[in-house]
């Protein structure tokens, strides 16, 4: 009896040892990873329950761009329907929608359980900024959900206007839908790039002085996502994609450059470091 329970207590100190140092197996790494996903699974169906009980309400935020497509297309004499044309069409929009909403609303819990995954071997004060990446990342994502809905009429119009005289547009529920959850969502994605950069600079992945060197691509890979974000085509939505963008990747940059010197100053008071597959003393 004696023996198992020292024999538990070692595993256990081996356990909190290894965890201690950083460093994990890698089925350490996979159950971590089943660990993170469950968690944020649930919290996205916990959020997609909610967003069940208020589909109504949500539905009316999700087509108000289209009524003002409708009224303008109106004042010019034309014709626009919003039509379910499928047996479950109206079921798969309102389980869709619900998705997306529970996605929204527990955005907070599956960015910190992504960013918690993706740095497992920090130092306990590095570990601490996690939370502050979680509650940048979150108004983030939502600025950028923000900015694509405040463009989208902007880009429905753009293409309504291409409609020849006395012709009728039947716009399908789905088809709608799936336009805006791509247009929205990759608004909010752009608006995290940024961060990501900041995340991999702090996990000592990506040097400011690289990131540096890359700001031509930088601008151009901006550009270049902002046109794809943007499938209207419209150069007034692309700007207002691509600017706030260049503006978040200079920040970036900045914190970037900030955040080496702060390790190189470190590294200087605590004299030689060890090389990535060293382990270093507790």
């Amino acid at each position: 009896m004696t023996d198992t329970a020292s024999a538990g207590k070692s595993r256990r100190r081996t356990r909190v040892q290894r965890d201690a140092s950083g460093s994990m197996s890698l089925i350490d790494h996979l159950r971590e990873l089943r660990a993170r996903l469950f968690k944020s699974a649930a919290a996205i169906l916990v959020g997609t329950v909610v967003s069940w009980i208020y589909y109504e309400q949500i539905f009316a935020v999700v087509r108000r761009p289209y009524d003002q497509l409708l009224t303008q297309a109106r004042s010019e004499g034309k014709t626009v329907i919003l039509a379910i044309t499928g047996v479950s069409d109206a079921f798969s929009l309102q389980l869709k929608i619900s998705v997306f909403g529970g996605l929204l609303l527990t955005s907070p819990i599956w960015l910190f359980q992504l960013w918690r995954f993706l740095a497992p071997g920090l130092s306990r004060q590095e570990k601490k900024w996690s939370y502050g990446f979680a509650i940048v990342a979150t108004p983030l994502f939502l600025t950028g959900c923000a900015l694509g809905y405040f463009v989208l009429p902007k880009s429905l119009a753009l293409f309504f206007g291409f409609t020849p005289a006395n012709t009728t547009n039947i716009y399908s529920v789905d088809t709608y839908l799936s336009f805006v959850l791509q247009f929205v969502v990759f608004f909010g994605i752009g608006f995290l790039i940024p961060l990501i950069f900041v995340m991999l600079n702090f996990a000592g992945i990506l040097s400011g002085r690289r990131l540096l060197g890359w700001w031509r691509g930088l601008i151009f890979g901006t550009f270049v996502f902002a046109a794809v974000a943007t499938p209207s085509g419209d150069g007034v939505a692309m700007l207002l994609l691509a600017v706030p963008l260049l503006a978040l990747v200079g920040l970036a940059l900045g914190i970037s450059l900030l955040n080496d010197r702060r390790r190189r100053r470190r590294r200087e008071r605590l004299g030689p470091m060890w090389d990535d597959d060293e382990m270093s003393p507790l």
